[in-house]
């Protein structure tokens, strides 16, 4: 039996801490995430084409940054957490070589309704802020 629990609300405040977690970004990862999401645009999958662009290399395209986002919340959440609303805004690229470290704060929680808003920041080790926002979810009340 799995020790994965889905978080109540009595289990959650404003100000609460997310753990961080650390994506190494890799080729594979950008190119299975651009080719997962549907996204053909040469500079995700092509180096040749995003050195033209004036990149060093191949970059996350912005579907894979909010299924990093999604996931984070709601690996920390639990899986009966319901995703209501995602707000993302891309900053630096992220290319291969690079660690995202991802961060979360709780910054709201509705007691009547149990939704909870998660601010959500992704910070590269080399050019800084590649993604900030902020995920919504439902969570169970109990009571």
């Amino acid at each position: 039996m799995s020790d994965y629990k889905t978080l109540s609300l009595a289990d959650v405040s404003v100000g609460d801490q997310l753990p961080k977690l650390d994506i190494d970004i890799t080729s594979g990862l950008i190119v299975a995430g651009a080719l997962a999401t549907r996204d053909y645009e040469p500079v995700h999958h092509d180096k040749s084409v995003a050195q033209a662009a004036g990149l060093p290399d191949v970059f996350m395209n912005i579907l894979t940054s909010q299924g990093i986002m999604s996931r984070f919340v709601t690996d920390w959440s639990g899986p009966e957490a319901v995703i209501k609303s995602l707000d993302v805004k891309l900053g630096a690229p992220n290319v291969p070589g690079m660690v995202m470290t991802v961060t979360g704060e709780v910054t709201a929680c509705d007691e009547k309704t149990g939704l909870v808003d998660v601010a959500v920041t992704g910070e590269n080790n080399i050019w800084g802020m590649h993604m900030q926002g902020g995920v919504q979810i439902a969570l169970p009340v109990e009571g």
